[in-house]
């Protein structure tokens, strides 16, 4: 949680998206904004790019942790960029950051979040994203759901017990 009590929720996905793709996002980040939370990602295009787009423009604030060396490289819609210099390891930052990650479309990077998050403990929701399974582990761990406002709310009810 942040320092004022608002919740840190964690926006995970593709640098490069479908159109659906970014208006799930974009409708995610406007209604994290709403809810009065705080956006975390990892600061640059596509998913990251669309929720802080959608974060900002309803009045919320975003945190794009970087996985490079310079504030600049952050996409315009990143009200705190967190500069680490840690490459793709930045990963384990933005899931430690958050209460619960939203997870929409994404490549192996969003893969390697969900299953950070996973083995820590932080809850994730799903929109469109990954399918995980194993021949001896039964139940899928991602918490789906069909819609934007559907991820938020599951999301939050989810930040409020805290890691699993």
């Amino acid at each position: 949680m942040g320092e004022d009590g608002r919740k840190l929720i964690g926006v995970i996905g593709g640098s490069r998206c479908s159109p659906e793709e970014e208006r799930l996002a974009e409708e995610v980040g406007r209604e994290v904004a709403r809810r009065g939370a705080v956006l975390v990602c990892g600061g640059l295009g596509g998913v990251m790019e669309a929720a802080c787009r959608g974060a900002r423009q309803a009045g919320g604030l975003t945190i794009g942790i970087l996985p490079g060396n310079r504030a600049e490289e952050a996409n315009p819609w990143v009200e705190v960029p967190i500069v680490t210099g840690l490459g793709e390891a930045r990963n384990v930052l933005v899931v430690k950051s958050c209460r619960a990650v939203i997870a929409i479309g994404g490549e192996f990077g969003t893969l390697s979040e969900i299953a950070l998050a996973l083995r820590d403990g932080v809850p994730v929701v799903g929109l469109k994203t990954w399918q995980l399974s194993k021949e001896d582990y039964r139940a899928d761990p991602i918490v789906r759901v069909q819609s934007p406002a559907e991820a938020v709310e599951k999301a939050l009810a989810l930040a409020e017990g805290g890691r699993r």
